[in-house]
């Protein structure tokens, strides 16, 4: 037997526990991360990146890796019987703070050979072909025994394992399942056509609002076909497609994935136990694709969760903050499985007849949780910004190079690390604890801006007295904007705003991360 001790245990490979897995890695915690599986998977399952996972991707530093082998969409449209209805991408539009005002169209398959390769080159490779056979709970964390002969004594345990999580099963937590009897085909392949298409999600509007039309990454395109019973065909699901798209024509030259799937719903009665068991992605919430949430959320949970688990281990915070994982992700996870539920039932049942229609208004209505972008933690309260996520800006740098290159915020901050945010002061802080990192933002003019862009000697800008006064910040920049003008703000590792206040009183936040003189 081989005995291996780990900060955290991960069972299950797919995109969330990889996600963990690598997070893990970055923050310098040890990890073991096992799947029954061969290898990442190869084709199909999830098709979409939404704009705040985009933004985790910059803060990961996976970004690069991934964004230029996308295709992206804003654009939704309502066709019938061969006729143009309408065209919908007004709630991209109308996100503040966004940078990625668009949908990355790219596999799941993708994502899960980028971060697994990854972890290859960290020494980290997940252990194939391997389960978990038995879970015991100890007083310092757990032992699982794993069917290749491993005996993992862990700090933590995430169950990343699926919907039929043997995690969640161990641990003896509820997942009641509701099954609307709406059945949908699954179509990925090369095709030829002489419809007009254009790089946007296309709804049919016949009877029903029975497909829909996703681009995808590469030269494939998937098709969504609700059948609602179990037992159909590949070519039923295409003759279906066929009627839709009419008088236009359709072939497919290649099929790269075909499946069946009943809508499922249902969130796990608890998403931890003692503080030592946490559940993510599928193990703990299931729902309709439609929308395009399941693998945006999972990977959510896992940026959730990790630099919690990072920050207890290193005695940077309390054990209940892990007690905040369920608090926020749980509602997050209900109120996906409602906009999806209302979602997916719109293409079945209208009452006037508008299916196609009343889909897009939905979206519409629901964009807070389809772009991921209107997902807070924590009560609303008018003017606060704690629980907010932080607004994507751009900045410059400032140094004494004669030109300058735009980035944006999220590209600078560090998983493992709270970012102190300060905005145009000129002060000296008091010794930080190395679990933060502090950047200075000096606000600018439109006009400095401007000649920036066009990359200006900066000795042409008009005067910048305070911007190189921060000696505490590790990073300064300049950036064009007044949302946190005057404002120090702790911002988590996540992305999701802990704590601000004016600069001048910076000591109402600070408390927790000064070190004891």
């Amino acid at each position: 037997m081989n005995i291996k001790d780990v900060d955290i245990a991960i069972v299950g490979a797919g995109p969330v526990g990889l996600m963990c897995a690598y997070l893990a890695n970055l923050c310098g915690l040890s990890c073991y991360i096992a799947d029954k599986s061969e290898g990442p998977l190869a084709v199909g399952r999830a098709d979409a990146l939404n704009a705040r996972t985009l933004q985790y991707l910059e803060i990961a530093k996976l970004f690069d890796d991934v964004y230029s082998h996308g295709k992206p969409c804003n654009t939704s449209s309502v066709w019938s019987k061969g006729e143009f209805v309408s065209r919908q991408s007004r709630w991209w539009d109308e996100l503040e703070g966004c940078f990625h005002k668009h949908f990355l169209m790219i596999g799941q398959a993708f994502i899960e050979q980028v971060v697994d390769s990854r972890l290859k080159k960290a020494n980290l490779p997940v252990k194939r072909n391997a389960s978990a056979d038995q879970i015991r709970m100890t007083t310092e964390g757990t032992e699982i025994l794993m069917s290749n002969g491993d005996a993992v004594r862990s700090r933590f345990l995430i169950g990343a394992d699926g919907a039929h999580s043997m995690v969640r099963r161990s641990m003896d937590i509820s997942f009641e399942i509701t099954r609307p009897e709406i059945v949908w085909a699954v179509v990925d392949g090369v095709i030829e056509t002489d419809f007009p298409k254009v790089p946007e999600i296309i709804v049919f509007q016949n009877e029903t609002s029975d497909v829909a039309w996703i681009p995808r990454e590469r030269n494939i395109d998937r098709f969504y076909v609700r059948m609602d019973r179990m037992d159909f065909t590949l070519e039923e699901a295409v003759s279906k497609i066929d009627q839709a798209i009419l008088p236009h024509r359709l072939s497919f030259v290649e099929m790269e994935w075909f499946s069946r799937f009943s809508v499922k719903e249902s969130v796990a009665e608890k998403f931890s136990v003692d503080r030592k068991v946490f559940l993510v992605g599928d193990a703990c919430h299931v729902h309709s694709v439609n929308g395009g949430q399941g693998l945006n959320t999972g990977l959510a949970d896992a940026f959730n969760l990790i630099w919690k688990m990072n920050m207890v281990v290193k005695n940077f915070a309390p054990e209940e903050l892990l007690d905040s994982y369920e608090f926020e992700r749980k509602p997050v996870a209900q109120s996906v499985v409602e906009s999806s539920g209302e979602l997916v039932r719109s293409t079945k049942y209208s009452k006037a007849g508008t299916h196609a229609k009343d889909y897009v208004e939905i979206v519409a209505k629901r964009a807070g949780n389809i772009t991921g972008m209107g997902i807070r933690y924590g009560d609303q309260k008018s003017g606060d910004l704690v629980g907010e996520r932080l607004f994507d800006f751009e900045i410059f740098p400032f140094a004494s190079q004669a030109t300058q290159t735009a980035s944006r915020i999220y590209t600078q901050m560090d998983y493992s690390r709270y970012t102190l945010l300060l905005f145009g002061s000129c002060f000296d802080l008091p010794k930080l604890k190395s679990n933060i990192n502090v950047i200075a933002i000096e606000i600018i003019s439109p006009a400095a801006h401007e000649k920036l862009k066009r990359n200006a000697d900066l000795k042409n800008l008009e005067s910048l007295p305070n911007a190189e006064c921060n000696a505490s910040a590790s990073n300064q920049f300049l950036a064009p904007l007044t949302r946190y003008e005057g404002q120090a703000l702790i911002v988590r590792p996540d992305g999701y705003i802990a704590a601000y206040s004016s600069v001048t009183e910076i000591g109402k936040i600070l408390e927790g991360y000064v070190y004891e003189s």
